[in-house]
Order: structure tokens, then C-alpha cells, then sequence
């Protein structure tokens, strides 16, 4: 037990220290010299950092201080720690980069800046997720607000977001700028969703039939595949429907569409994306 405990802790320390490098490399490479903002506490000590003067690794640390301090008891002692940590190593991280090896943004071309930018500060927040830990900040205000009202956390995430956006029209006073980052935030959100739940390599399969029998024992066969057979009836409540409920492999898609259009041309079937899928090995 103590030895899986160990590995657990191994294994989101890797993550958090990944992650924070990605999302520091993010803020160094794309946004700080392309005056471009991000979401999150980053985005807000990209803002300051402009308006002040002061480093970003410092300015990420006073936003942060107040906010652990508050909601501590809102997201947990040990998860309040790991934060605490991917802080400092973030704040290290982006003064290294920026003050001391001196590492400036590999691009002018802003839409670049703020696509590949985003890409890094997904990639570097999702790990971190990953890790059981956060960078702070909106998290930390979305889980006080959520705890205490009915709006959900990702409004509130996104509203803070949106306020950030704001602040930099204000900042670097240039709304084009401004739309870039929203842009960023946007494929920041997706790089997280997709770190956290992984790109899917099967489908969810909707199969209307009246042969269910028959095509559930020739998938069995043929693909391996056990199917659920959902009974319902139509609109119309002339007849009874059947509907095979299946999880296919990407690779295996075509071989079900040939076994349906074999053994009953008339099914209807619906392909969808399994985004996220739990149990049974999973």
C-alpha cells in the first residue's frame, strides 16, 4: 500500500513539475513579448507585470498568497499543498526563463503567439490537473463561489476569464490583441479537456435494427464486441425497436459498417464520440 501510495505521489510530482515548465515556456515563448494575455492567474500576472514592472514569477505568488489563504479550507489541505508547490515552481520557472537565461518569444506573428501559446499553457495546466494540484487562482475563487451560491465553477472561470480579456484592452490597448487571446483561452480550454480525458480511439455505436439478434452473435463474432440490446418503441407506437448499444474500436469501425449493411441494409446507425469512458478497464 505504502509503495502505491509512493508511486501515486511520484507520479504527480512528475506531473506537476512538467506541467509548470510547459506552462512557464508557454508564457516566455508566445505571450510576454507579444504583449498577448492569458486566462488564469498567469494571464493576471501578465497584466501586472506590464502595468508594474515587477517579475511575473513575483507577481504569480502575490495573486496566489491572499487566495490559498482564503480558500484553503475550500480545496483541502494536501491539494492546497501541491498548489502551493506548482506556485513556487511555476513563478522559478518563468524568472529563469525570462530574467536569467533571458529567452524571448520565438515568434512575432501574434496568431501564432496565441495558438501555440495556448497549446503550451493546456498542456502545462492539464498535466498539473493531472497531478492533483491546480495553479491557483480563478480555481481557487471558483470553488468559494460554487460552495456558497448555485453558479457553477466553470462560469465562474470563465467570467474571470472574460474580465481578464478586458483588462487587457485596458493594458496594451489593442482590441485585435484582445481577440487573440480569447482565441488562446479557447484552445487552452481544449488542450486541458483533452489531456485529462485522453483522445479517444473508440466510438459509441446506435444501432436501430429489427435482425438485433442476429447482427449482436455475427459483431460477437466477428469484432469480439459485446453489445447491449435496448428495447423501446417509435414515435408512431406501430412497433416495437431495437437498438444495439456498442463501444467500437476506430479501427474496427468499417468492419461493423459492412457486417450492417450484410445482415440488414435498412438499420440505422449513429456513430458518436466516446469522450470519456470509465470502467470495465477503463
Amino acid at each position: 500500500m505504502k509503495t502505491l501510495l509512493t508511486l501515486h505521489e511520484l507520479k504527480n510530482s512528475i506531473n506537476i513539475i512538467a506541467g509548470s515548465l510547459a506552462l512557464a515556456l508557454g508564457v516566455v515563448l508566445f505571450f510576454l513579448s507579444n504583449s498577448i494575455t492569458t486566462g488564469g492567474t498567469p494571464g493576471i500576472a501578465l497584466l501586472l507585470h506590464h502595468l508594474s514592472g515587477l517579475s511575473i514569477g513575483t507577481l504569480i505568488i502575490l495573486v496566489n498568497i491572499p487566495l490559498l489563504i482564503l480558500g484553503i479550507k475550500y480545496i483541502g489541505k494536501l491539494f492546497a499543498f501541491r498548489t502551493i508547490i506548482s506556485i513556487i515552481l511555476l513563478s522559478i520557472f518563468v524568472d529563469l526563463l525570462s530574467i536569467y537565461f533571458k529567452i524571448e518569444s520565438i515568434t512575432s506573428n501574434n496568431l501564432l503567439a496565441s495558438v501555440f501559446g495556448g497549446i503550451f499553457i493546456g498542456i502545462g495546466v492539464g498535466m498539473i490537473l493531472r497531478g492533483d494540484s491546480s495553479v491557483g487562482g480563478s480555481t481557487i475563487i471558483a470553488k468559494i463561489i460554487s460552495s456558497k451560491t448555485e453558479i457553477k465553477p466553470g462560469e465562474v472561470i470563465l467570467f474571470i476569464d472574460f474580465l481578464i480579456i478586458l483588462g487587457s484592452i485596458y493594458v496594451f490597448r489593442d482590441v485585435d490583441k484582445a481577440l487573440l487571446s480569447i482565441i488562446s483561452i479557447y484552445i487552452t480550454s481544449k488542450c486541458i479537456d483533452k489531456m485529462l480525458s485522453g483522445v479517444p480511439t473508440t466510438k459509441v455505436v446506435h444501432i436501430s435494427t429489427i435482425h438485433a439478434n442476429t447482427l449482436c452473435s455475427v459483431i460477437t463474432e466477428q469484432l469480439g464486441r459485446q453489445g447491449t440490446i435496448i428495447t423501446g418503441t417509435g414515435l408512431s407506437h406501430e412497433k416495437e425497436k431495437e437498438i444495439i448499444f456498442i463501444i467500437v474500436e476506430l479501427k474496427k469501425l468499417r468492419t461493423l459498417r459492412d457486417i450492417i449493411k450484410k445482415y440488414d441494409p435498412d438499420a440505422l446507425m449513429i456513430v458518436m464520440e466516446a469522450t470519456e469512458m470509465l470502467g470495465r478497464g477503463h
